[in-house]
């Protein structure tokens, strides 16, 4: 079943503020649940549901309820782009590194300029820490919004870096350094998904809306998430 057909359906997740846990019906209407664990990341059995269990309206407000919390581990989104971007990719990726960080997602990036510099503009106004994986070899050389400068004195190699650390990867516009990022994400088992005129790679996941893009990486960190043995 598709985000879009789990979203239309009557919700199977539910909320308890007291326990600050997420819990998902085995199915709708049934008695038993599995609970969320933040810092694993994965569904794992439960007992008795506490009694202020509420229905939680979405993969997206899941995803809030559960990263924004102290407990959950923060596991990073990459935002990749070109330097020479737009001014509607600029603006695409400002809104969107804020909109992770107010879900209390981790934003990775390659900590330049264009793109990368509007994402750690965004996230950091919105209360992020962003990272930045710069090719450099001195942390200094890295945007004016990155929190947290990795200088890796590598060059490009470090895109392989940025696929591989992060959960699920955002490109937004790009040539081919972000070309590489996408194919060396795919390559790694990572979701790839794609804004505006970002280069076609078979694999990737086109979106229209940024709010799409955050209902994504609701389903892969929620609703695809693990079930523990």
């Amino acid at each position: 079943m598709s985000y879009s057909e789990r979203n239309a359906s009557p919700s199977l997740l539910a909320w308890s503020a007291g326990e600050h846990t997420l819990y998902r019906y085995v199915r709708a209407g049934a008695a038993e649940a599995l609970q969320f664990n933040p810092w694993m990341l994965q569904w794992e059995a439960s007992g008795a549901l506490p009694d202020d269990v509420t229905a939680v309206a979405s993969g997206t407000e899941a995803l809030r309820l559960v990263f924004t919390g102290a407990a959950a581990r923060r596991v990073p989104i990459g935002i990749i782009g070109p330097r020479d971007a737009s001014s509607e990719e600029i603006t695409s990726a400002y809104e969107l590194g804020r909109m992770l960080a107010e879900v209390g997602l981790q934003l990775i990036c390659g900590g330049k300029g264009g793109v990368m510099e509007a994402a750690c503009k965004g996230h950091l106004e919105a209360g992020g820490l962003p990272i930045g994986v710069l090719p450099d070899t001195e942390w200094r050389e890295g945007n004016p919004y990155v929190a947290i400068p990795l200088a890796t004195g590598i060059g490009p190699v470090r895109n392989a870096i940025l696929a591989r650390a992060s959960v699920a990867l955002v490109a937004i516009g790009g040539g081919y350094g972000t070309l590489t990022e996408m194919a060396y994400g795919l390559h790694f088992g990572r979701p790839v998904f794609t804004l505006g005129d970002s280069p076609f790679v078979e694999g990737a996941v086109g979106c229209k809306k940024l709010d799409e893009v955050i209902a994504h990486i609701a389903e892969h960190l929620i609703s695809d998430a693990p079930v523990a043995d």
